[in-house]
């Protein structure tokens, strides 16, 4: 099977040759090591990548962005490519941003972000050059990954002023998530033309609990997300959910209320257990996960990685419906000894050859 066919039969619930593999965020110095060179992505650090687009020339920040990440999927045989869109050129001007709020009232401050999301909603969006630039790559390298990006505008993390407003006055509130949609819906067109074929809904509103109710996640986020999915699978493509954290108590509108196909960031530290999903779900969502990259990865031993990754595996295993990855982010505590070795778990699980990189 070909890595598109993989990613396609595991959206489909059919059983492909074996569980596709790719790494939701991989930074430095993961990414470092695998390259063998430095590592810039503005995903993950924005100041950085500005201050090296600078030296570089913007057009040519990003092209190596691509080059550098189709590289790493090479490497690692990964079958899907997670990008978030490129950061336009005005971030090399560096303007302060300035916050003329007012008000120390939470609804006053939301009926102001509103407002500027509107006037956000009348200016064109910049290019996602970005994903030309990777189908480019691919082309050269004769690849055909897919590609799954971001419209993630319904989180409610840290933003007490949100939460605050929900409850004392919902009408503010529902107007913002309804901006968030139509946000995202601009995304999601924008993603479309370029022929994308995985899109990221949501946003996380969890940690060791939700932070809102069920009723309210009901209430407020589910409607706009139904709006955003059905757009989504009416133009043949997928959508996926996700958040961190304990979603059991919400889960059943998390996934089948909101109308996605997949879940990501699936948190096996806050106890959102594979084998329990997919016996629930696993014939209609296809789970994205899930590694524990916070505990497990970043300070767990070569032992407890190889079990965590063959019980994950073993629990996905069925009529497609998983996708390989960490939890969430590979970031500077995942040292590049446990990241291999949940790579080359994975890929003697499924009896491919063991990858190895020069620590430098």
């Amino acid at each position: 099977m070909t890595s598109r066919e993989r990613i396609k039969a595991a959206f489909l619930h059919t059983e492909p040759d074996r569980t596709p593999a790719f790494e939701y965020v991989l930074l430095s110095p993961v990414a470092h090591t695998v390259l063998g060179r430095k590592y810039e992505d503005y995903g993950g650090d924005m100041n950085a990548w500005v201050t090296y687009a600078e030296e570089l020339g913007y057009e040519k920040a990003l092209k190596q962005y691509a080059i550098d990440r189709i590289e790493i999927a090479q490497k690692l045989g990964h079958d899907l490519i997670y990008c978030v869109p490129n950061p336009p050129d005005s971030v090399l001007k560096k303007e302060p941003v300035i916050d003329n709020t007012p008000y120390d009232d939470p609804v006053e401050i939301i009926k102001k972000n509103n407002l500027l999301t509107k006037k956000k909603l009348e200016q064109p969006l910049h290019e996602f050059i970005v994903y030309s630039f990777l189908r480019k790559e691919m082309e050269i390298h004769n690849m055909d990954l897919p590609i799954y990006a971001p419209a993630f505008t319904h989180g409610i993390w840290t933003n007490t002023d949100l939460m605050e407003t929900m409850y004392l006055e919902p009408e503010t509130a529902h107007e913002h998530f309804s901006l968030c949609t139509e946000t995202s819906l601009r995304m999601i067109e924008a993603y479309m033309d370029l022929g994308i074929e995985i899109i990221g809904v949501g946003g996380d509103f969890a940690g060791n609990r939700p932070l809102i109710s069920p009723d309210m996640y009901r209430n407020f986020i589910m409607p706009e997300l139904r709006k955003i999915t059905d757009l989504i699978r009416s133009r043949g493509k997928f959508s996926v959910n996700a958040s961190d954290g304990d979603l059991w108590n919400v889960i059943d509108d998390f996934l089948i209320g909101s109308g996605v196909d997949g879940y990501g960031e699936i948190d096996a530290g806050a106890g959102m257990d594979m084998g329990k999903l997919k016996k629930r779900f696993g014939n209609r969502i296809t789970l994205l996960g899930n590694i524990d990259c916070g505990r497990l990865l970043s300070f767990g031993s070569e032992e407890e990685i190889c079990k965590s990754v063959r019980r994950c595996l073993e629990d996905g295993l069925g009529s497609g419906g998983h996708i390989f990855t960490a939890s969430n982010a590979i970031a500077g505590s995942v040292g590049i000894k446990n990241y291999l070795c949940m790579v080359n778990e994975y890929r003697e699980f499924f009896g491919l050859a063991k990858i190895s990189v020069e620590s430098r």
